[in-house]
Formats: structure tokens, sequence, C-alpha cells
């Protein structure tokens, strides 16, 4: 069993459907299908398990959340990131956009 270390300090089992329902959040209004949703919960699930600990952080979650949300869509990418990240202005949303967009090249 995977196990995820809260900020908090608490300590719970791993839910992919938690993982599903907070990128749900950032999806709204975007045009992505249930079936994407839960084929990325069940790739931020498969990646932390192939890192072979038994233990991660929320915040090791949220990082594994961001790159296949990103693929997915980038606009959803942003919402989830800036409240992950805690963007605090047009500054780190700039940043960000930046950054997507010298990764398409």
């Amino acid at each position: 069993m995977l196990l995820v270390t809260k900020r908090s300090g608490n300590v719970e089992p791993f839910d992919r459907d938690k993982v599903i329902s907070g990128v749900r959040k950032a999806c709204q209004g975007r045009p992505i299908k249930e079936d994407d949703l839960k084929a990325l919960g069940q790739r931020v699930e498969e990646d932390l398990r192939a890192r072979g600990l038994a233990q991660v952080r929320s915040e090791d979650v949220g990082k594994a959340i961001l790159g296949p949300l990103r693929d997915l869509d980038e606009v959803a990418y942003l919402r989830f990131a800036s409240v992950y990240s805690n963007f605090e202005g047009l500054d780190d949303f700039q940043k960000a956009i930046d950054a997507l967009r010298s990764e398409r090249g």
C-alpha cells in the first residue's frame, strides 16, 4: 500500500480518485473526457509506485500530476499549477506560460 504524508503530518493511503477529483476542478469547462482523467490518475499512481517507496509526500503527488496534466491540457495545467505552486501574481503565470512555450519548441 502506498501512503501519502500530508503537509499537516497526517498519513493516509494514496487515493487515485482523490487525484482525479483535484484535477477535475482544474479541468472545469475544458474539453477533457472522463476517461482522460482516469488515465491521468493511473499514470500518476504508476509513477509514484515505480519509485519503490512505501510513503511519499503530498508535494510529490502534486509534482507527479503536473507533467501528465500539462500533456493533457495546458489551460488546466496552468490552473492546477497556480494553486499547487501558490502563484502570487501575473509574473508567476507569465513564467509558467513562457516555460510551456519553450517546451513546445
